[in-house]
This record gives structure tokens, C-alpha cells and sequence, in this order.
């Protein structure tokens, strides 16, 4: 593998300050280049959810910033690791990184974040599996694939020869029934779902197909009886009071959802309050339920230790959260009410895209000290090594769609882009995480520099890229395919373009046409019209195993030509994020289709240690 030699090395300056007060942008330019403006009333609708922001924001909101910098402040600085230090205007190069509380000489403090201005960026090139772990299940998992799935995939990985794995969003769902089946809607950010925990205990009936909910009531009860049964709880009582208050807050949460429901607005109006005088009496009643909540927790958070190891696994954050959930529940207020996200039609997507979940008030989440992005950042990096930034475009604009509106109907909204990406630089820096930024669909011309500035990766997928992928940037990450679009062989064989006009209402002159401009891409290297859908997987990853990109990602799917893809946007019929792997994750080592793709790809020449 090479090193790459491409990699920009200086930040470029911060981007342009948002206006507090109207961040709205109204005017832009689609991913066809075609200049459109924001409705009057739609307009008028933000801005009414937003509220106007406190007089006193620009002097008491966090000061993001990098050494050398000046802030024009003065003051002295309470150190996150205790001590003092002074600042006079201009960052001291000596000042450590990390979440300072500045107190200037009018006695005022505030939080002052120093970013080493950069993410951790690993040394050479590496190649690894993109995998979606619910699906990649082993002939003894509980009908989901789980942490010590995972583990098996990362020491068959090691021994290929591989440096990560990339796995969906493992964030936690609302414990009732029956499971959201999306991982990137999830009821927080900051903690895990416990579907992915492993269990000895298999169930008595084989869990068909992927039944969340059958391996959830299955591996629930294997729980509780260990949980009532446990004896030894020094580990798992100091780790809860790291914790702190944000596990007890989704502890809490999540034995209300478990009685009252997923969405917390439906609760009693007295159970609203995640600090109110009900909740704390329930705590104290239900004292245990809100324990066992923890304790699961605990052992995800020991099992994907284990289960990781040394290699890195890059997590997803997703976009946002299900305006229900526990994170919704615990930053009222800073969460807008009565908008979703999504994103404007574009040419996958005509009528454009709606996510639902709610999106942070720019003006709140600075009057917050950014603390909900901080521990959402941090928690998805934890224990892996890695982050992939869902929409990383939306660091920098989201589009905001009021209720009662389409996605053609919403407006982009404006974050403070500087500040949220020299956090990120701050928690990659801290955890030595790669991140990846998924850069796919209407991007503005500045982002890509500003991403590569902070050795942030973008996203680089075959499907949608007319160069040759000897042409691609070294800060990327390389991958034939995602989650959202055909794997090889479904595109070969066209079992695709079927699926998606059973599971769906587009046009079918659309469905066909998009799929030859995709073949045009795999037949580039001359694939000749009869050949098979292991030789159409050989001559994709033969082009991907070209581009200089610092990861190369393969699919688990393509490796054993899978012609499902996971998920087909905008359908809810279709088996969406409910498709298992083909051949179960302890017989891969057998499987002639991962080392063919390897081979293809160039980064297996010899025959894996092992085998």
C-alpha cells in the first residue's frame, strides 16, 4: 500500500461568521447549478421556530479556536486538566487543546475550546470491509448480527490483511416494539442499541431472516435473568459514575418509552421534564429498571472494546435523531420544534428527501457550549478508532422543512461550520479517529476545501464518479457503492432496477436509464456483456484498487455478490435495513468471493495468513 502524498497539510481561513439572529440562507444554487430562492413563507416559519437569540450571546457563547489565533480577549484560563494559564488576545502556542473555561478581567466566564485545527490522519494507505453488523450474522447469532459477530469479522480482517472496518450507525432505538429498523434514525446519538450484544444462550426457536424484534425479546429475557443474577458490580458502578448525568438522563428515558412509548411528547406532561419532581420520584422508585438500562450500556460499551480491538472501526453519526427519542427528550429547547431535515430534490431524488428528525437551533446549540454535538462526536467515536460524518454538509447548511411542508419546500439553514469542524478536529486529535465525511449530494464549492483543510476525508464512490479512479484525491475514502445504492452484482444482473420498481413509484425510464449510466462506469476497463456477476464484481474493485485514496473501502456485500442492496430510499414496504449477508460471517473464511475481490483489487497477493 502507498502513503499518500496529496494530503493537505495547512487550514485554510475559518469560514464566514452566520448571522445569529438569520441564518437562513435564500438563496442557492441546486446540484444541477441552477440558482433557486427559499420561500417567503417557509422563511417566515424558521424563523418563528428559531427565536431570537439572547443579547448577550456573541459575549457568553463558546470561543472556538486554534493557537496562534486572535481571540480579542483577555482573561485568565481555568484548564481542562486543572491549572491556569493566561490569555492576552493571541492563543499561546503552549496553551494545551481542549475545553477551557475563560474568565476575562470583568470577571465573565465562558467555555474556551483550543482545536489543534486538524483530525488525526492515519500514515499509509489501508484497505477494510464496509459492513452493516445487524446483517452480518454467524451460524450461532440470535438472528441479528451482533458485537461478537463483529469481532469475528475484525480478526478474519486482520488476517487478510486489512486496517478497518466501517460499520452502520450501532446507536440506540427506543426499547419497545416493534424496533426501528433504520440505524439512522435512532433515539440518540450518545448510546448503543442493545440488540448488538451478544448472548451465549441461543434462542429456542431459530430467529428467521432479521427479526429484530424476535432476537430483542429473545436476548431481553437472557439479560435480565444475568443482570438479577450478577454479583460483582465494581466495574460496571465506576463506569456509571464516569458517566455521569447523560446515561442517567437515557436510562431514565428509556424505562419511561419502555411503559409510555417512544416518543416522549405523548408521555404524561409531568414525565416532560427529564429533571422535574416526576422523573426524580420515578428514579427513585424504579431505581433498578433505571439501572439495568445502564448496565446494558456498560457491557456494550465492554463488548465492542473486546470485539475491536486494535483495529479501527469507523463509526456513522448520522444526521440526526427521532424527535421522540432520548437525546430529543434531554435538549429541549435546543432542538427546533416542528421541522425535519432532509434534502432538496436533485437527480436521484426529484422531489427531494425527508429524514425526520428535528435540527439543532443554531443559536441554541452555541448557547449550550456546543455540548450536545460534543458528546454526540465523542460517543460514536468511542471504543473504534473511527467517525464517519453522515451528510458532512451539514456542518456547514441543513435543510429545514416545516411541518405540513415538502422537502421541494424547506430552506437551508447556516451553522457555524468553523467551530463545529475544529471540534471535530479536537475529538479525533483526542481518540487518534480517522473521519470520514460523506459528501454526497448538493455540495457547495467551498466545502471540499474546508473538509481537506482539517483532514477531513471525502467520500469517493465509483457509481457516481465519470474520472478514473487514478484521478481521485488521496484524502478520501474510495468505495464502489453505499448503503443507499446497487451492489455490483444486482446492477449487472438488473435484479436492481426490479427491486426498485416493485418497492417504489419512480419512473421507470429513469430507474432504466440510471442504471446504463452506472454500467457505462463497471464496463470501463471493456467488461464484455456475458460475463458473470463475479466477473462484474472483479472488474469494479480492479478500478477501485487504482485510486490513490488513503481508504479503500470494499463491500461485504459485493464480496459475496449479494444482489440486495441494504436500503432503497423513500420506500417503506421493502425489506429496508432487514437484509441479511448471504453467508453467514464464520464461514467467510471459505468463501471464494472475498479474497477474489481482494485479488482484483490488488491488495492481496499472497495467500492470507491462516489459511
Amino acid at each position: 500500500m502507498t502513503e499518500p502524498s496529496d494530503l493537505p497539510v495547512d487550514p485554510v481561513d475559518p469560514v464566514d461568521p452566520v448571522d445569529p439572529v438569520d441564518p437562513v440562507q435564500r438563496e442557492w444554487v441546486d446540484a444541477d447549478d441552477q440558482p433557486h430562492r427559499a420561500p417567503d413563507a417557509t422563511v417566515r416559519q424558521v424563523l418563528a421556530v428559531m427565536g431570537e437569540p439572547p443579547a448577550d450571546l456573541e459575549s457568553t457563547a463558546p470561543v472556538v479556536t486554534r493557537r496562534g489565533r486572535a481571540t480579542g480577549l483577555r482573561g485568565d484560563v481555568r484548564l481542562e486538566e486543572g491549572g491556569t494559564a493566561r490569555l492576552d488576545d493571541v492563543v499561546p502556542d503552549d496553551l494545551p487543546f481542549g475545553y477551557h473555561v475563560l474568565v476575562d478581567d470583568a470577571g465573565s466566564e465562558r467555555r474556551l475550546v483550543v482545536s489543534p485545527g486538524r483530525c488525526y490522519v492515519p500514515p499509509v494507505q489501508s484497505w477494510g470491509w464496509a459492513v452493516q453488523l445487524y446483517a452480518a450474522r454467524s451460524t450461532g447469532s440470535a438472528g441479528v448480527g451482533d458485537l461478537g459477530d463483529l469481532r469475528t469479522l475484525r480478526e478474519w480482517t486482520e488476517r487478510l490483511g486489512g486496517g478497518f472496518l466501517v460499520v452502520n450507525p450501532l446507536h440506540a432505538v427506543a426499547p419497545v416494539l416493534p424496533l426501528e429498523t433504520s440505524p439512522y434514525l435512532p433515539a440518540t446519538r450518545r448510546f448503543r442499541n442493545p440488540v448488538y450484544l451478544h448472548v451465549d444462550e441461543a434462542p429456542a426457536q431459530p430467529v428467521e431472516g432479521i427479526d429484530r424484534d424476535a432476537a430483542w425479546t429473545h436476548k431481553l429475557d437472557v439479560l435480565r435473568r444475568r443482570f438479577d443474577a450478577r454479583t460483582d458490580d465494581a466495574g460496571f458502578d465506576a463506569w456509571r459514575s464516569e458517566q455521569g448525568t447523560p446515561l442517567e438522563h437515557f436510562a431514565t428515558w428509556s424505562v419511561l418509552a419502555a411503559e409510555h412509548g417512544g416518543d416522549w411528547h405523548a408521555w404524561p406532561e409531568e414525565l416532560h421534564d427529564p429533571d422535574g419532581d416526576a422523573v426524580r420520584r420515578l428514579v427513585e422508585e424504579r431505581g433498578a429498571e433505571v439501572t439495568f438500562h445502564a448496565w446494558l450500556q456498560w457491557l456494550l460499551s465492554e463488548q465492542l472494546r473486546e470485539a475491536t480491538g486494535d483495529l479501527t472501526v469507523i463509526q456513522d453519526l448520522p444526521i440526526g435523531v427521532s424527535g421522540g427519542g432520548a437525546d430529543a427528550w434531554a435538549w429541549q429547547g435546543v432542538m427546533a420544534d416542528g421541522i425535519t431535515v432532509g434534502a432538496p430534490p436533485d437527480a436521484l431524488n426529484t422531489v427531494g428527501q425527508d429524514w425526520g428528525s428535528p435540527p439543532f437551533v443554531p443559536w441554541r446549540l452555541r448557547a449550550a457550549d456546543y455540548e450536545p454535538f460534543i458528546q454526540s462526536v465523542r460517543a460514536t467515536i468511542a471504543g473504534a478508532g473511527g467517525l464517519r460524518i453522515d451528510h458532512v454538509m451539514g456542518l456547514f447548511r441543513l435543510w429545514w422543512i416545516p411541518d405540513g411542508s415538502g422537502p421541494q419546500d424547506g430552506c437551508y439553514v447556516r451553522y457555524a461550520a468553523d467551530d463545529l469542524l475544529d471540534i471535530v478536529c479536537l475529538e479525533s486529535h483526542r481518540a487518534q479517529a480517522v473521519v470520514v465525511g460523506e459528501d454526497l449530494g448538493t455540495v457547495e464549492e467551498h466545502v471540499p476545501e474546508e473538509l481537506a483543510s482539517r483532514g477531513i476525508l471525502s467520500y469517493r464512490v465509483l457509481w457516481f464518479e465519470d474520472d478514473d479512479p487514478t484521478e481521485w484525491s488521496a484524502g478520501s475514502l474510495a468505495t464502489v457503492t453505499t448503503h443507499d445504492l446497487p451492489t455490483v452484482a444486482g446492477l449487472w444482473t438488473g435484479s436492481d432496477v426490479d427491486d426498485q420498481l416493485e418497492a417504489s413509484d419512480m419512473a421507470e425510464d429513469d430507474v432504466r436509464s440510471g442504471r446504463e449510466e452506472l454500467l457505462e462506469r463497471l464496463r470501463r476497463d471493456g467488461l464484455a456483456d456475458d460475463a458473470t456477476p463475479q466477473d462484474a464484481v472483479a472488474a469494479a474493485y480492479a478500478q477501485l484498487g487504482r485510486a490513490p485514496s488513503l481508504l479503500l473501502s470494499f463491500s461485504l456485500e459485493d464480496a459475496v455478490a449479494e444482489e440486495r442492496r441494504p436500503n432503497v430510499p423513500g420506500t417503506t414496504e421493502r425489506d429496508n435495513w432487514r437484509v441479511p449477508l448471504s453467508v453467514p460471517v464464520d464461514e467467510l473464511d471459505g468463501h471464494p468471493g472475498p479474497e477474489a475481490l481482494l485479488r482484483a483489487a490488488g491488495v492481496l497477493r499472497d495467500s492470507p495468513a491462516g489459511r
